[in-house]
């Protein structure tokens, strides 16, 4: 029996809507339909993968694609846990076009047996981002106030905030709903900006959807723990504890989770305070990391959050239990080291008050914590007033003279201060058409040493990217998705051609996993497996692996990556090289050129650099 791909078409502007089906094989998932759909409509498309509802863990993860405001180009970002919710509706993809007249709320619910009922609800949204808990919280809770009622099950709420409005990088929130409450564990759709895009160029601000329609999912364990045996030895639920062993509970470090194994292991590559610890010697690192990070910062979440085990999932039950809470607050690394010591703050506390006020106005965090850092080593340098910005006082950013609990709050207080002046304009902060073109803008007044110390990847005119916290020169390739891991994040060494060539490996692996809607924690079996799986089931691999280096190939021939514009950018890949070989006894060859190229000729070693990567990038990703 034929497969197909069910896509639910709404019109924002009319609230029509039709369905439309894909055969699978033609289309495997959100990536390849959605670049599909995006290149035909600018649609937002919101879809879950072929395997939500079955027994895999990580399956029901939901994908947003489209063309990002941010990023400038088709892009990718994902939610966990949400599209065990979405399943309900009987369908695979939710595609958005149109505008509506005044920010509404999108209602989708299907009972069994009935077509999708669909409504097009205007709020008045500024009251609703005002009220209660405010913000993206506030528009959660008056969604399921005005649809709660009319679900059989618990639905699943998709909301924006202010920063949708007010910049270019605003995110989607979603929380599960459990027994008729929304719970705290927050989950994100975060990179690319799609909460903009959602609400600037379809004028919706919500989306409520759930039902009780029933499809057939698989979920035989015998046959799935079979495969898993010839391949691995072991069940699948064995195989997957030992993979997510990282996200748990991880003994060798005595953590869990991104935030605990990251900061438990990092050591002196940690960034901090905008970037500026590369310029450090390895003991002042070192003794940062010791002083703030293990004794101070790292063990009071392994006090509060380890010890007693408050973990959770994302709405799906899986074994990672990632979700590492403390009350409201979730922990992730990467939001609590931009608006971590990135911002010059080592204190839990204060990280709480920045995270969650950054997440209540619905920011893409670890982009916010990377606007904030900047304007903060700014404000420190002088090279802006707090007047300029909208605020009235200048962080501590440097070690010297640094209190861990009150320095650290001082910084969280200024930086909730800025994200205020960002989203009510104060000042000279206007960021409604991107960090990077304020940036630059900026620096043509006050002189490049502003726009050299934001460190973004940049893609096309406009598009920009915080990238990711590693040392690592991968985060800044010309990549044709950035700020994800569809690149090499690795410590080592590797030549830049080569580095190039490694990133579009990953991005074909990582291809994998979103289009099958597939949490990526769970990638060390199921990039493997799944093209196995999908034989069996449906006797498509080799269409399944030909469709994926296509998919990769055509996101690639849209690659409009930018050579590099702050210098930071350069010093964080040329000081990468000699930590490597100083400071790790590295000496390989080729590392060796490349550090005494970037000591003669900074800049042009840069953009030799840049372009090796760019060439392994090419030639890996070509679609013959």
């Amino acid at each position: 029996m034929e497969t197909n791909l069910k896509v639910l078409f709404v019109d924002a502007r009319t609230s029509f809507y039709r369905i439309n089906h894909y055969k699978l094989g033609n289309f495997f998932g959100p990536v390849d339909l959605g670049l599909h759909l995006s290149g035909k409509n600018n649609s937002l498309n919101i879809s879950t993968g072929l395997f939500a509802g079955s027994i895999f863990p990580g399956s029901n993860r939901l994908i947003f694609t489209g063309y990002s405001p941010c990023w400038g180009g088709f892009f990718i970002s994902s939610m966990g846990g949400a599209g065990l919710v979405f399943d309900n509706l009987g369908i695979n993809m939710l595609s958005i076009v149109g505008k509506a007249a005044t920010p509404s709320v999108l209602y989708l619910n299907r009972k069994h047996g009935e077509e999708i009922q669909i409504e097009v609800h205007p709020i008045e949204i500024q009251k609703v981002w005002n009220e209660g808990r405010r913000g993206v919280y506030s528009l959660m809770d008056h969604t399921f106030n005005l649809f709660g009622d009319s679900y059989s099950n618990d639905p699943r709420i998709l909301a924006t905030g202010p920063a949708s409005q007010a910049t270019d990088f605003g995110a989607i929130c979603s929380a599960p709903i459990l027994k008729g409450k929304l719970t705290y564990v927050d989950t994100w759709a975060g990179r690319g900006g799609f909460g903009t895009k959602l609400f600037r160029e379809h004028g919706i601000a919500a989306i409520i959807y759930g039902g009780t329609f029933i499809d057939e999912d698989f979920r035989d364990r015998n046959v799935a723990d079979q495969w898993f045996v010839d391949k691995y030895q072991m069940k699948l639920s064995a195989k997957d504890m030992e993979v997510t062993t990282k996200y748990r509970f991880d003994p060798e470090f005595e953590t869990g989770g991104t935030f605990g194994v990251n900061y438990a292991s990092l050591g002196g590559s940690m960034f901090s305070f905008n970037y500026k610890s590369i310029y450090m010697d390895e003991s002042e690192r070192l003794e940062i990391h010791d002083k703030f990070i293990i004794n101070h910062y790292l063990k009071q979440f392994n006090q509060e959050t380890i010890k007693p085990k408050k973990q959770k999932n994302c709405g799906e039950p899986c074994v990672a239990v990632c979700k590492k809470m403390h009350g409201k607050f979730k922990k992730d690394y990467e939001p609590y080291q931009t608006m971590g010591p990135l911002s010059g703050i080592f204190d839990q506390r204060a990280a709480e008050r920045l995270n969650h006020h950054a997440d209540m106005y619905g920011f893409d965090a670890i982009s916010a914590g990377g606007v904030l850092s900047w304007l903060m080593e700014c404000l420190s340098e002088k090279n802006l007033t707090p007047r300029e910005l909208g605020i009235k006082n200048i962080p501590v950013f440097s070690v010297k003279n640094f209190d861990v609990v009150s320095s650290s709050m001082h910084n969280a207080d200024i930086g909730m201060a800025l994200l205020d002046s960002i989203i009510e304009k104060r000042g000279i902060l206007d960021l409604s058409e991107g960090a990077r073109k304020f940036a630059r803008r900026l620096s043509r007044q006050k002189g490049k040493k502003v726009l050299d110390s934001f460190v973004y990847t940049a893609f096309g005119r406009k598009g920009w990217m915080v990238p990711n916290q590693y040392w690592t020169p991968g985060v800044l390739s010309p990549m044709a998705i950035m700020g994800k891991y569809y690149m090499y994040y690795g410590q080592d060494f590797i030549t830049p051609r080569e580095l190039g060539k490694r990133g579009a490996a990953r991005l074909r692996g990582e291809l994998i996993m979103d289009n099958l809607g597939i949490c990526r924690f769970h990638r060390n079996w199921a990039e493997e497996m799944m093209p196995e799986i999908i034989d069996s089931l449906y006797g498509l691999k080799q269409q399944f692996i030909e469709n994926n280096h296509v998919t990769a190939s055509r996101i690639n021939s849209r690659n409009s990556s930018v050579f590099w514009e702050p210098d930071r950018n350069i010093d964080i890949v040329y000081t990468f090289l000699k930590r490597k070989h100083i400071l790790e006894n590295n000496n390989d060859t080729e590392l060796i050129k490349w550090m005494n190229y970037f000591e003669k000729n900074k800049h042009e070693a840069a953009l030799s650099f840049w372009y090796e990567m760019h060439k392994g990038i090419q030639e890996s990703l070509r679609e013959f």
